[in-house]
């Protein structure tokens, strides 16, 4: 084992075995108290230090099934081997759903104290086993938690600046005249705040690897409605979204498209003032699979081909790359109606 000796306390009313084990076990480098009963015992381990404890079954006043939750009860309690007669399975049973380590025949020959030395040992071994693990597990998580905790102070950080950065556009669509312009900038403004409000709900959770979809999106169109129809006078965006788990990178793709989709929906589907609907839709679409869905009642895409500069499609293509799928029109819809299949 070590140099260090092993503090053993012997618990059994039998004198002439006490002396034995005592004697015998001194000489493996054991510091072995003895006591004669289970009171006695309770009170050396709650006054004292022991590694180990070995406790007899049959005792005056109580049995060692008796003593034996009151020892593994105890602050920081010694592994137990119980003792008992060659004809007392039953009892050994007992005592190990009790919480003994382990078990011993007892008998007056040179084998009982071998035995009970190696069940002392192993008992041993294992304990400090099960302490060098237990302490592992806890190192490791505290790595983790602050690993957490550093990765939520940075969406923390990155979500602030995000919303820096669309303050100062803010200010910016104020000082201009040229409606193209601004229309751009409030775009741009869109695909910032879709990112952000991804890190916002980040270092809000208390899952860092994790969107609720069904809850971003929520946060996202109210956010969305805010900016497209600030008077009221726009059309409406409707969500009906599964409660449904994605990767952050997918969350942010994902808000970047349904913030593309419905900025074109509210530009091209519904003329100035006009009311309207706007629907987005978020369902599982068999095993692992999901189906992200924007469409609208307007005139369509005419030609076949969406409207506009161009940079909005090319980003939608971009997120949608990064998700392994692409977005598909559907030409049956009598508006627009936008599909992308991913998978979870």
């Amino acid at each position: 084992m070590n140099d260090t000796p092993i503090r053993l306390l012997y618990i059994d009313d039998d004198r002439a075995l006490s002396r034995l084990v005592e004697k015998e076990l001194c000489r493996h480098g054991y510091d072995v108290t003895c006591a004669p009963n289970g009171d006695e015992g309770l009170d050396l381990l709650r006054h004292g230090d022991f590694d180990i404890c070995a406790l007899d079954h049959y005792m005056p006043g109580r049995e060692g099934l008796e003593v034996l939750p009151e020892i593994l009860s105890l602050p920081e309690p010694p592994a137990v081997v119980y003792v008992t007669g060659a004809q007392e399975g039953r009892i050994a049973v007992a005592a190990l759903r009790a919480g003994a380590a382990d078990y011993v025949i007892k008998d007056v020959s040179e084998d009982f104290t071998s035995l009970l030395r190696s069940a002392l040992e192993d008992a041993l071994l294992r304990r400090r086993l099960e302490r060098a693990n237990a302490e592992a597990q806890e190192q490791v998580r505290l790595a983790r938690d602050r690993a957490e905790a550093m990765l939520r102070e940075v969406n923390h950080r990155v979500g602030n600046s995000l919303q820096l950065v669309s303050s100062f556009m803010s200010l910016q669509l104020r000082q201009l005249g040229d409606e193209g312009a601004r229309s751009a900038l409030r775009e741009a403004q869109a695909r910032i705040e879709a990112v952000a409000h991804v890190h916002r709900r980040l270092y809000t959770s208390g899952d860092m690897a994790r969107v609720a979809m069904d809850e971003y999106l929520a946060g996202l169109i109210d956010e969305l409605g805010k900016s497209v129809g600030p008077d009221g006078k726009g059309p409406s965006i409707a969500l009906n979204a599964q409660p449904l788990s994605v990767s952050t990178d997918q969350a942010v793709s994902l808000g970047v498209v349904v913030t593309e989709l419905v900025t074109n929906a509210v530009k091209y589907a519904y003329g100035p003032s006009q009311r309207g609907e706007i629907r987005v839709i978020l369902e599982a679409d068999g095993d692992h699979r999901a189906l992200l869905t924007v469409e609208d009642d307007g005139p369509g895409l005419g030609d076949g081909t969406p409207k506009g500069t161009g940079l909005g499609g090319k980003i939608i293509a971009a997120m949608a790359s990064g998700l392994r799928s692409a977005v598909e029109f559907d030409p049956a819809h009598r508006g627009v109606r936008a599909r992308l299949a991913f998978d979870l």
